[in-house]
């Protein structure tokens, strides 16, 4: 009897020295896309690296920075025109997001439908999201189409449903996928109703937007041409050696810094001004 209890402790008290002895695993913690990336998936270009972007960003800078100083000889015009041409593919990027963003706020109301029409005749709700793949609206087939292909691979309807988001990369779409989610979850019995008022919801919402955009869009087109107009001219003026050449001294460096310093917080102003509140992603 003595001998198995002082086995037992023994075995005891070496299971508690290995607990502590033992190196523990890091634990991973998925951190956050950036914002580099997050811009990527809102403009579509999912499968675009950032590191690509970023050398866009300095061949851009590089090839414009070249020509101009070939052109003007002058060391500070170069450069301004190198970082504007460097800033250029991240703000077409975030033209495209924006394009795209409003194209799928005009087609959700449609997936909807098609969604509540596909729950109403009976079909379980991945085959109902699977279908959008085929017979829903053009912009949002191809993530729907992977959506599908990954639920027939794993079966795991909730981790599907998280990349599904990540390829969206929309607000809206967000709202619904958690929606579908929560109703998979509880039971959705008033699936179909919810989907139909969620239809209503987002034609009107977009809608009311497009009207709105319509009619601020004079403000946010006069800003991009009243920030555009001194640069052209200054690139002009590039051809003119000896006109051009008086922003190599300090007073010029001085000129140029300060009209780029104005026409930047004008621009900023003046689109934040005229732009509508942008909705914020959840669960994201």
């Amino acid at each position: 009897m003595g001998t198995a209890l002082g086995l037992g402790v023994g075995v005891g008290l070496l299971l508690v020295f290995l607990a502590f002895a033992s190196p523990r695993q890091p634990v991973r913690r998925d951190r956050p896309p950036s914002r580099l990336t997050t811009l990527l998936h809102g403009a579509g270009l999912a499968g675009t690296r950032p590191g690509g972007v970023v050398v866009v960003c300095l061949g851009a800078a590089v090839t414009a920075g070249l020509s101009v100083q070939v052109v003007s000889g002058t060391a500070p015009v170069s450069i301004t025109f190198a970082l504007l041409a460097g800033y250029l593919p991240l703000a077409l990027l975030s033209g495209r997001a924006r394009r795209r963003q409003r194209e799928l706020a005009e087609v959700w109301p449609e997936a909807v439908d098609n969604l509540a029409s596909a729950v109403r005749a009976g079909m379980s709700l991945p085959e109902a999201l699977a279908q959008l793949g085929t017979r829903g609206p053009d912009p949002l087939r191809e993530p729907f189409r992977v959506f599908a292909v990954d639920y027939q691979v794993t079966g795991r309807f909730g981790e599907c449903l998280d990349r599904l988001k990540v390829r969206l990369a929309d607000p809206v779409g967000d709202r619904v996928v958690e929606g579908l989610r929560v109703a998979r979850e509880v039971g959705g019995g008033d699936l179909g109703r919810l989907l139909r008022n969620l239809s209503g919801y987002l034609r009107e919402d977009a809608r009311t937007r497009s009207e709105l955009e319509a009619r601020q869009a004079w403000a946010v087109n006069g800003a991009r041409l009243a920030v555009a107009a001194p640069w052209a001219v200054l690139l002009l003026l590039s051809f003119q050696r000896e006109v051009i050449s008086r922003y190599a001294s300090p007073a010029g460096v001085v000129v140029l810094a300060v009209g780029a310093g104005c026409c930047l917080v004008a621009y900023r102003l003046m689109v934040r001004l005229g732009r509508l509140p942008q909705e914020r992603r959840i669960l994201s």
